[in-house]
């Protein structure tokens, strides 16, 4: 009769586990990568289209509150209002209509977390090619979306020599 019990009882646990894992499993469904890159490269559209209209409040939607961007030649910012007025600054030095152009290379991830590389180029009024490089971003998903939480990015072109 113990054994009877013993076995019992072990099948009774082994079904609840087995349950439990698979219930576990059901519930966790993999990122549509296709979706999430479409979903990133609207992102990047809409940030060239906010800095193209020189507006750095639709720019700055794209960071988190807690963000941190580290850009060439410059320390990092951390917070979205410091980004926003980094961008708005650099924005206003640009006199010349420059625009940028930014594209998913390639994302990793899963349903809570994204990292996107990305190239960029910076074309001139006439659409002539004036710099390019690459880029890295971090993004969570919060409150249902995606927002970059951190990001950095490098010029693929040759230092220009110092005056």
């Amino acid at each position: 009769m113990r054994n009877f019990f013993q076995s019992a009882l072990f099948l009774g646990i082994s079904a609840s586990l087995f349950s439990a894992c698979s219930t576990a499993e059901e519930k966790a469904k993999p990122l549509d990568m296709d979706k999430a890159r479409t979903e990133i490269q609207a992102m990047e559209d809409a940030y060239a289209a906010a800095e193209k209209a020189k507006d750095a409040n639709a720019v700055a939607v794209y960071y988190s509150a807690d963000a941190v961007s580290y850009s060439r030649n410059e320390e990092p910012v951390s917070g979205n209002a410091a980004i926003r007025d980094r961008i708005a600054k650099n924005i206003a030095k640009d006199t010349a209509g420059n625009t940028n152009v930014y594209k998913v290379v390639d994302l990793f991830g899963d349903e809570n977390h994204l990292v996107e590389i990305g190239s960029w180029k910076l074309n001139s009024p006439s659409g002539v090619e004036t710099d390019r490089g690459h880029y890295m971003s971090y993004f969570e998903k919060r409150d249902g979306k995606w927002v970059c939480v951190r990001d950095m990015n490098v010029s693929s072109m040759p230092c220009k020599a110092p005056n």
